[in-house]
């Protein structure tokens, strides 16, 4: 039952956000803001599909544990390629909020990706155990919750300051992919039934895509006007 279920969630979340993410590229034309977030979708769907394939090919024939390297490759790119999202939802905040300063806030992030990035990197993570150290996982996810909570007060604060209807719930969407991540991150090697928040997790992000397609056809639907 849980192999059918996430063959048919998987399959159908990367076809739904890689289709969004071309979509949003080929017709955003000089909206730089809808173009950013149309590569963020790629990014979103090319990566996890090296988690989400062989995961998918796991539970359809021997069992995760057979495929340890595979898995941890996957969730090495899925790691790398899930900073790079929110650093271009960074500058889709940018964008969206015709922000031209903040240099020091911009070093920041930058500073967080970097670390994010080289911490991924380490191997001490020993991404191709199958019992990989808890431990990496927490230190590895402190500069990304960071960058999460960072957006997530950027993203909340102007968007009421500027009375921004359609991106008003973005914020909540970050939210929520943390607080479905977070526990799986420390509790999924104890206690492996909560990995299925990852589920919940990945509307999330199907929920912050559909924001910004949503954004562009009202968008694109004033410009007709």
């Amino acid at each position: 039952m849980q192999a059918v279920f996430e063959t048919i969630f998987d399959a159908t979340y990367l076809a739904v956000v890689i289709c969004a993410g071309f979509k949003l590229i080929t017709s955003a034309g000089d909206i730089k803001q809808f173009r950013l977030f149309g590569i963020m979708a790629l990014v979103l769907g090319i990566g996890d599909t090296f988690h989400l394939v062989p995961r998918i090919i796991a539970l359809n024939t021997l069992g995760t544990a057979a495929y340890p390297v595979a898995l941890g490759i996957g969730k090495l790119i899925t790691s790398l390629t899930m900073t790079l999202f929110y650093l271009l939802l960074y500058y889709v905040w940018r964008e969206r909020y015709q922000i031209k300063q903040q240099k020091g806030l911009t070093f920041l992030v930058w500073f967080l990706v970097a670390l994010r990035g080289f911490l991924v990197l380490l191997p001490q993570n020993e991404w191709l155990s199958s019992q990989p150290p808890l431990i990496w996982g927490i230190y590895r996810n402190i500069p990304f919750t960071l960058i999460g909570l960072l957006l997530l007060v950027l993203f909340y604060r102007f968007a009421c300051q500027q009375k921004d209807t359609d991106f008003r719930y973005l914020w909540v969407t970050i939210a929520l992919s943390f607080a479905f991540y977070l526990p799986v991150v420390v509790g999924s090697g104890t206690f492996p039934a909560i990995g299925i928040l990852m589920v919940p997790k990945t509307c999330a992000y199907l929920w912050m895509v559909q924001i910004a397609y949503k954004a562009w056809k009202n968008e694109r639907k004033d410009v007709l006007l």
